[in-house]
């Protein structure tokens, strides 16, 4: 990734080859609303799909659940979704825009620190609402459109998305999008657990969509209103908690690393106790330098046994556990590493994104994605016309193991930097030899060093490449 690299780079790479479009844009769009294009859902089906192997199949404790989006409104209820679920609104009276008060205070300090003033205040996610007000009056924190500080007092707007189920719009009928997806793992616990037999370690695992109508969106695909979550909640025995939090908190870490993402561009950032919510025993941020700033992409955080506790006291369910071998019954902790998919494919960008000097004076932009993530893993390359349909079989064989892209436009060297620039680690191209000697050439994206390889031994060849 470029020291320098801006979101102005990325959102005009990501809608110039195809990874994410704005939405709805020819009707002039929809606020902070993205769709994802044939690479960029390639991309994230690949992250989703390298989550699912690395925390389903290969963790012997756990499991993988899909529940619904709309839940009964109990369940927002117990969780504290409905009565506590808000964020701090503040509008501008000079220039009518809204704002975060939190964000505002905590984008202040962040200026301060950078101009090397040390900065006295605890954590704002701490401060009551009136703490809040006081403190951008005594320190006149100007608004970032207008640069005046004259706002109005804060109120709390709830972040759920309100909708109805029937065909009567009243509050007999009133349901919720899902804020997150953690919700319907806790209340599928007792079945999870039964259904499969397990004991306790055991956590459950789920993809799906979450929705929060937040208030500033911002930063591309950063935060949205609409986004998919990759969630983990792992119960178990309350004294192994810590432990259990620590291995999730490396091994969170280690699978970035693994996926792709610059290790330098990573760091932890375990929250203190005057920030930590009431329920949590720890917190633990994964952060991401993004071209914008440190941002959180996973959060791991030891919950104790809340969640479940109030979900026994709202549905009236004894959620308890009883241990098999020492015949104790407790109320399970549970360890949550969560994670966006959508955050974490902006950081797959950030980090794939370079721009190579070449010896002939030249440069390339180069998607450097790890070969398993890469949205196309091959791209078969005819030379000439001539030899398309020879070349056009060979990429309906290959594309049975692999995602291939077929591509006849433009002479071999622009093909090439194409297949660059979205990322595809092999180029296999067909020349008038192939049909001759059975051999095809095998180009490298980050080496760029060309290998002759026999079409009979080509699909293990790349398999090796790309998976081994």
């Amino acid at each position: 990734m470029k020291d320098d690299l801006n979101m102005t780079e990325i959102i005009s790479l990501c809608k110039n080859r195809g990874f994410i479009f704005a939405g709805s844009e020819i009707y002039g769009g929809l606020s902070n609303s993205w769709d994802y294009g044939p690479l960029g859902v390639e991309l994230k089906n690949n992250l989703k799909n390298a989550w699912w192997e690395r925390f389903v199949q290969q963790e012997p404790h756990n499991v993988g659940l899909d529940s619904a989006i709309i839940m009964n409104p109990r369940v927002w209820e117990a969780s504290g979704h409905i009565s506590g679920f808000s964020d701090p609104l503040i509008d501008c009276r000079n220039c009518h825009t809204r704002h975060r008060a939190d964000k505002l205070i905590e984008e202040w300090l962040h200026n301060r620190e950078l101009a090397g003033i040390k900065n006295e205040v605890g954590s704002v996610e701490a401060m009551s609402q009136t703490e809040m007000e006081n403190f951008i009056k005594e320190n006149k924190i100007p608004c970032p459109d207008c640069k005046h500080c004259d706002f109005t007092p804060i109120r709390k707007f709830n972040l759920m998305f309100k909708t109805f189920i029937g065909v009567t719009e009243d509050n007999t009928n009133t349901v919720y999008l899902r804020p997150e997806t953690a919700g319907g793992i806790f209340v599928n616990f007792k079945n999870v657990q039964r259904a499969t037999r397990s004991k306790l370690p055991m956590g459950i695992c789920q993809i799906g969509k979450a929705f929060r109508n937040e208030i500033t969106p911002g930063n591309f695909i950063f935060r949205t209103r609409e986004f998919e979550q990759m969630e983990m909640e792992f119960f178990c025995e309350p004294k192994s908690a810590p432990e259990w939090h620590k291995y999730y908190r490396q091994a969170c870490f280690d699978f970035l690393v693994d996926i792709g993402i610059e290790q330098d561009a990573l760091r932890f950032r375990d929250h203190s106790p005057e920030e930590l919510v009431f329920y949590s025993a720890a917190t633990t941020d994964i952060e991401f330098k993004y071209p914008f700033g440190w941002g959180e992409l996973w959060g791991i955080a030891n919950r104790t046994n809340y969640d479940l506790s109030r979900h026994a006291e709202f549905s009236g369910e004894d959620l308890s556990y009883t241990d098999p071998y020492t015949n104790e019954t407790y109320i399970p902790y549970v360890v949550e590493p969560s994670v966006g998919v959508d955050r974490m494919l902006l950081a797959t960008l950030c980090s794939a994104y370079r721009v190579e000097k070449l010896d002939d004076g030249d440069e390339r932009v180069v998607m450097g994605f790890k070969p398993k993530i890469a949205p196309i893993k091959v791209a078969v390359l005819p030379l000439s016309k001539k030899l398309e349909e020879l070349a056009f079989n060979l990429y309906k064989d290959l594309n049975k193991h692999f995602r291939c892209e077929y591509d006849t436009t433009g002479s071999i060297g622009k093909r090439y930097r194409r297949q660059d620039e979205i990322g595809t680690p092999y180029c296999v191209t067909f020349d008038f030899d192939s049909a001759v000697d059975g051999c095809v050439t095998v180009r490298d994206r980050d080496t760029m060093v060309q290998e002759r390889v026999k079409i009979a031994e080509l699909k293990d060849y790349l398999h090796d490449k790309i998976y081994g």
